[in-house]
């Protein structure tokens, strides 16, 4: 019988993922995240614009429902754009790295050995632009671990190349 060991790591030396160089995503991506902020505001000003018509009470108070509404508006896109700059992937030899978020920063490593399956989308607007979104998949959820939008599209295809080849190699 073998000798059991369990030494200790020194964790100051271990290699640090914040020194990762990520690649942001497509510029074009921007204007897609507009576009798709300006259907909904769009849909979000008619309901307004609806319920001031049919309610005649509301209708004092359209400078402040206006004012309102512009100032989420403004408000909501610049979240967006320091979001878009913030999100960032890299695949290195062993796993996939995604970040992401405004106020707080979240970086998602997934080991390729912990892939199951992954997905290519193209949304309508996306699709205009050339653009597509890998979802990653790991075992134990409905729900993609990772979703990275805002790849060119004939780069996205060869990300999910590279990720079938890694899923092939583990079988």
């Amino acid at each position: 019988m073998e000798k059991f060991t369990n030494d200790t790591i020194d964790t100051t030396q271990l290699p640090r993922f914040e020194e990762v160089q990520f690649t942001p995503l497509h510029p074009a991506y921007w204007k897609v995240v507009l576009i798709n902020c300006a259907i909904f505001s769009g849909i979000l000003a008619i309901g307004i614009g609806v319920m001031l018509f049919l309610i005649e009470e509301t209708r004092e108070f359209l400078p402040l429902i206006v004012g309102i509404y512009v100032t989420l508006a403004v408000l909501n896109i610049l979240l967006m754009r320091v979001g878009f700059k913030k999100k960032g992937f890299a695949f290195r030899t062993h796993d996939v790295l995604f970040r992401s978020g405004i106020i707080a920063t979240s970086t998602i490593v997934i080991p390729y050995n912990r892939i199951q399956h992954v997905a290519l989308h193209e949304g309508l607007v996306s699709r205009i632009f050339g653009l597509a979104e890998i979802e990653i998949f790991t075992a134990g959820g409905k729900e993609s671990d990772i979703e990275i939008p805002g790849i060119a599209k004939p780069h996205a295809e060869d990300i999910k190349q590279l990720l079938m080849g890694k899923i092939q190699k583990q079988l």
